[in-house]
């Protein structure tokens, strides 16, 4: 005689606490969720509260309200089977992006500190000539804000959009804006930035489909924003800041100055080394410049005066940027089509191993600690200083994206996110659009472009899933979430701000330029990955 089939489980009762007390169903955890979106945004925009915290709270509260139990979302003093929501989102979520964020950090400050961008955008203007340094600075923003955050390559290559204006004689814009689309694009479609690192874990999109779309979606996007600076450059007249120039010259004064007076104590001692040698210096600030032979030992002991020579950086060669920086997305992207176009063999698993995100990361900031660091006489704890330092900014960053991740586990726990993907899924609109509105909405309504993105991700992921989507497509939504988070900067978002203060544009101006700038890119960006959306 068969044994008796076992009862199925019970199914998890329905939430009805808090809120949907008063009114249940789809109704009441529609409320719920527009109450935490609409407090959310009172928190940051007149409260202030920092974003982390602001979605912290946010997050308990929804849960709380959803009619989640203390337990589902702190879990229990005791060791249980009990998982803890706020835990389980915050660790899934850092779990992918930490690493990615950390690795690419530390890459693009050994590039920023080493000169690579200084390299980088000096050939590209000697390459394209006076008339055509406005697309040299765009493609300088272009490719080295692909490893830089927004916010350090705008301080890292303001001085260089300083003198092109100041030698043409035109307007600062026409040299700025393209330079801002540049980053502004990295910033909001290509990995290792927070943005599209976080969203492709939650949508759990490999990042060689990110990379890939990115690219695809970004270039066309960048053109159009690069036509209108053409544009509003030609229109809008604004000198290079007096003080900005000032403050530049006094810094490479003090640089000159110091490099002087190392040369007038290795003069005193007779000591110095040379580049041929690999051998570090005795006396190095946080980072060492270009060794210098040592002079006579009777040099005579005078006081330390700048020359030419103190003024000169050491040179970075230009193939050496493009390989540090190529490497890590070339490995990725290799790792993602070979798992495409490969049966599963040796050679793939070795292609995946080097083109895990972790690992080529690794790799490239590797090639950067030797390439632009020990073989050009940077001393271990100079490397150490510059990663460490790297890394001080990165804590909000992860902060924002883990209660991002916190967010989206409550939606989704507490029923809410089902009953806002059957509401979207009834209006009719395609899932890339109705991203693209939500990032915006949120976008402008906040200012930080991380916190609509992953804020954006938690409300969205329920709406894909059970629809069988390829990476690539789902990768095309992130693309449109990120369009969306860009959209109109002003005066709520910091990088209106630095704009505005840092090239010294009037906030009418900088309307004009920076956030009709941000609009173009984020409304082409978003056009292209609806258009393609419809093919794959």
């Amino acid at each position: 005689m068969p044994l008796a089939a076992a009862p199925p489980a019970p199914e998890t009762p329905p939430h009805t606490g808090g809120l949907l007390l008063l009114l249940d169903g789809t109704a009441g955890l529609l409320t719920v969720a527009a109450l935490g979106i609409v407090l959310l945004l009172v928190l940051i925009i007149k409260v202030r509260l920092q974003p982390f915290v602001a979605l912290l709270a946010v997050s308990i509260a929804v849960g709380l309200s959803a009619g989640l139990s203390v337990t589902e979302l702190f879990g229990t003093v005791q060791r249980s089977t009990s998982v803890s929501m706020i835990e389980s989102g915050m660790g899934g979520i850092l779990g992918h992006v930490a690493i990615i964020i950390g690795l690419g950090t530390m890459l693009g400050s050994i590039l920023e500190v080493s000169g690579g961008a200084e390299a980088l955008s000096t050939r590209l203007l000697n390459l394209f000539g006076e008339k055509r340094a406005p697309l040299a600075m765009g493609l300088t923003g272009l490719i080295f804000g692909i490893p830089v955050f927004f916010d350090v390559g705008i301080f890292v290559l303001a001085p260089i959009v300083y003198a092109a204006a100041k030698r043409s004689g035109k307007s600062i814009i026409l040299y700025a804006m393209p330079l801002l689309a540049g980053l502004s694009m990295t910033h909001a479609f290509l990995p290792p930035h927070p943005g599209p690192v976080a969203a492709a874990g939650l949508f759990k999109v490999d990042l060689g489909w990110v990379i890939l779309m990115g690219i695809i979606v970004g270039i066309p996007a960048v053109l159009a924003a690069w036509a209108y600076a053409a544009w509003i450059g030609k229109r809008l007249f604004v000198p290079v800041p007096q003080d900005m120039v000032e403050a530049a010259e006094e810094a490479k004064a003090a640089v000159a100055e110091e490099r002087a007076a190392r040369r007038a104590a290795a003069r005193s001692t007779g000591t110095g080394t040379t580049e041929s040698t690999g051998t570090a210096r005795t006396n190095l600030a946080d980072i060492p410049d270009a060794p210098d032979a040592p002079d006579a030992p009777d040099a005579p002991d005078t006081p330390a005066t700048p020359s030419a020579e103190d003024y000169a950086e050491q040179p970075v060669p230009l193939a050496t940027v493009f390989l540090i920086i190529g490497t890590p997305l070339l490995l990725i992207l290799a790792a993602t089509f070979s798992s495409i176009a490969l049966d599963p063999s040796t050679l793939r698993s070795v292609i995946e191993f080097f083109g895990h995100p972790f690992v080529a990361l690794t790799i490239a900031l590797l090639m950067a600690y030797y390439l632009l660091g020990i073989r050009r006489g940077w001393s271990r704890k100079s490397l150490e200083t510059v990663s460490t330092s790297s890394l001080k900014p990165v804590g909000n960053i992860l902060l924002v994206v883990g209660a991002g991740g916190i967010f989206g586990a409550v939606l989704k726990g507490s029923g809410i996110a089902d009953a806002l993907a059957d509401t979207f899924n009834d209006v009719g609109l395609p899932v890339v659009v109705l991203a693209y509105l939500i990032s915006v909405v949120l976008r402008v309504a906040q200012g930080s472009a991380t916190v609509a993105i992953v804020t954006t991700a938690g409300i969205v992921v329920p709406l894909v899933e059970g629809q069988d989507l390829s990476q690539a497509h789902l990768a095309l939504i992130i693309m449109a979430i990120s369009a969306g988070s860009i959209f109109a900067s002003h005066v709520n978002d910091g990088g209106f701000w630095i704009v505005a203060k840092y090239f010294g544009i009037s906030e009418r101006d900088t309307l004009k330029s920076w956030t009709v700038l941000e609009s173009v890119l984020s409304v082409a960006g978003f056009a292209m990955a609806a258009v393609l959306s419809v093919f794959i």
